[in-house]
């Protein structure tokens, strides 16, 4: 390719680039169901990467100006509104199969994201990450903002090559910048999908935990927990109560695990999950909800039956199909953005308010566990249209 080529070509992929990044998104009005609005296009994908990430530019260097370092997926991301912008910590996947964090910033929470200059130059413990992801954010009443993530490492007493081990890994910072890496937090099982609660309970920090057996299978470990900390800068793990239980033939049969941040609101505490249950064509990834009380955040109050969020459409294609997932979502002057990941490979965006998640969650069924309560549901709500 002469200089002449290069330069067009390097033009045209800028110009296609601004176009995805810059693109407007609005409501999908295909879809309805009056709890919450989906967007038409994906917040993210491996496209937004930002293409100096990815390309050298140089035509000495690059003169066929082939892609260097592949993105694959961009998806599960950490949410937080922070200095006036919604800011996610972005769950970026290489073509090498290593996933990074990257900050990406707007004015909106809909569109327009912008990447730092730089992916996260995230700090090691002694023992090095092979592979990190899902960061949960929380702006702590302490003054810290905490980002808690799977570190994940290869299980060095287990032969077979894809035997591996979870960790939480922690990380606190001021301006999502900066980031101090924090001792992993010290578990006798296996924990992924850990989120730290953004107030003090009983004068300690309080984590949202999954125990698990394995680092795929759950195994006895029995849905989402809770556990009091005194130190997040040492972190142990004793005592973990089980607040949302797996059970047979649900949404969440097969394993539970926490989401984003829970959301306070002036009749609880917002929960926004994910459960997964088995199908003749794999594991099916939903996200669902359910609200703790106000004075004991340990307490459920509320548990609406069924999945909030199911994949619909394209969102059921990609890396890993059938799969919706969410780490973070955000609250702002009664509003709330849900950013939530189909099959492992974009980032989407549900938006709501907090008013409707509330009449959400008071108000929505509550799972029977049977054919027939199901049924006695319906019909309830039947009589009662006959009412009107």
């Amino acid at each position: 390719m002469d200089k002449t080529m290069f330069d067009a070509a390097l033009s045209k992929l800028k110009a296609d680039y601004k176009a995805i990044a810059e693109r407007k998104n609005e409501v999908d009005i295909t879809w309805y169901n009056g709890v919450y609005d989906r967007y038409k296009y994906p917040v993210l994908t491996n496209a937004n990467i930002p293409l100096t990430w990815r390309y050298d530019m140089n035509y000495e260097r690059n003169p066929y100006l082939l892609e260097r370092i592949g993105a694959n997926a961009a998806f599960n991301s950490g949410a937080i509104f922070h200095d006036g912008k919604y800011v996610l910590v972005v769950r970026v996947e290489g073509n090498d199969r290593k996933s990074y964090f990257a900050v990406a910033r707007s004015e909106n929470g809909i569109d327009n994201f912008v990447f730092d200059k730089y992916p996260v130059r995230l700090p090691q413990t002694d023992e090095i990450d092979t592979n990190v992801y899902d960061m949960r954010l929380t702006k702590h009443e302490d003054g810290w903002i905490y980002g808690l993530f799977c570190s994940e490492r290869k299980d060095k007493t287990n032969p077979d090559t894809s035997a591996a081990v979870a960790k939480c890994g922690i990380v606190r910072t001021k301006d999502l910048v900066n980031w101090e890496r924090l001792p992993d937090l010290d578990s006798k099982n296996q924990q992924r999908n850990v989120v730290l609660h953004p107030e003090f309970v009983d004068g300690k920090y309080m984590l949202y935990t999954r125990p698990s057996d394995g680092f795929i299978d759950v195994g006895g470990g029995g849905g989402i927990g809770c556990a009091l900390i005194d130190d997040m800068t040492k972190a142990t793990l004793g005592e973990e109560l089980i607040i949302d239980k797996k059970v047979y033939h649900t949404i969440k049969e097969v394993k539970n695990g926490a989401g984003a941040t829970p959301i306070k609101t002036k009749y609880g505490w917002l929960h926004i999950v994910h459960g997964v249950r088995n199908t003749a064509a794999g594991l099916r990834y939903v996200i669902y909800c359910f609200m703790t009380s106000l004075e004991d955040p340990r307490k459920v109050i509320y548990t609406p039956g069924g999945h909030l969020i199911a994949p619909v459409g394209e969102e059921r294609i990609g890396d890993v199909s059938n799969v919706v997932f969410t780490n973070g979502a955000i609250e702002k002057d009664g509003n709330i953005y849900i950013y939530y990941a189909s099959s492992d490979t974009r980032l989407h965006l549900a938006t709501t308010t907090v008013e409707k998640m509330v009449d959400y969650c008071k108000n929505t069924p509550q799972d029977g566990y049977t054919t027939h309560t199901s049924v006695d549901a319906i019909c309830r709500l039947v009589d009662m249209n006959d009412k009107n």
